[in-house]
C-alpha cells in the first residue's frame, strides 16, 4: 500500500506543473496567432490604461490593431481582461507569472510578438498616455522574422486505411465484456 501511495505521489508531482503549464498559459495559446499588447495598471482608473481603451473606441485605431493582429490584455487591481472579456482569476495570475516582471509601482505597457519575444513599450508611473500610433510604430519595426512566424498546426492522426472485406466474411461477433478485476491484498 505504501508504495502504490509513493509512486502515484511522485506522478502526481511530476505531472501536475505540465499540465498546469498547459491549461492555463494565455500567452503561450496566443503564439504565433496574434501580438498580444499586455497593460499592467495599479488600477482600472490608470491614465494609460483608460486612454488606451479610449483610443480603442476609434475605429481607426480598431482598424489598425485588427491589421496588425494585436490582442489588448489588461491587467489593473489583480483583475484581467482579453479584449474586454474578464479573465480568471487563475489565468490572470498565469499571464503575471508568465511575463516575468517583477515588482513595480508603475504602468507597464508590453507587446509580445508572434514569435513569444517581448517588448516593453512603457515601465514607468509618470501616468502619461501612450499614444496608439506608438504601438503601431513598434509593431512595423519588428524583424521581418517575427512577422512570418505562423501558428504551429496540430498533427492530425493519420487515417486508418480501411480494411477489404470480402465477400465471404462473416460479420463479426461483439466481444465478451471483461470479469471485474479481483480486488487487491495487502
Amino acid at each position: 500500500m505504501l508504495v502504490r501511495s509513493l509512486t502515484l505521489a511522485t506522478l502526481l508531482a511530476v505531472a501536475g506543473p505540465l499540465y498546469a503549464a498547459d491549461s492555463d498559459a494565455p500567452l503561450a495559446k496566443e503564439l504565433g496567432k496574434a501580438r498580444p499588447l499586455v497593460v499592467i495598471a495599479p488600477s482600472s482608473a490608470d491614465p494609460t490604461l483608460r486612454g488606451l481603451e479610449q483610443a480603442l473606441k476609434d475605429p481607426a485605431t480598431q482598424a489598425g490593431f485588427k491589421e496588425r493582429g494585436l490582442v489588448l490584455y489588461s491587467v489593473a487591481s489583480m483583475m484581467g481582461k482579453r479584449e474586454d472579456k474578464n479573465l480568471e482569476q487563475q489565468t490572470t495570475m498565469a499571464l503575471i507569472r508568465e511575463l516575468k516582471l517583477g515588482a513595480s509601482k508603475g504602468t507597464k505597457v508590453i507587446l509580445v510578438g508572434k514569435d513569444g519575444e517581448r517588448h516593453v513599450l512603457k515601465d514607468d508611473d509618470s501616468g502619461e498616455k501612450l499614444d496608439p500610433q506608438v504601438i503601431f510604430k513598434a509593431v512595423d519595426e519588428l524583424p521581418p522574422s517575427e512577422q512570418a512566424v505562423t501558428a504551429p498546426e496540430p498533427v492530425a492522426a493519420a487515417p486508418a486505411e480501411p480494411k477489404a472485406k470480402d465477400s465471404k466474411a462473416k460479420p463479426s461477433k461483439p466481444a465478451k465484456p471483461a470479469a471485474p478485476p479481483k480486488p487487491l491484498e495487502d
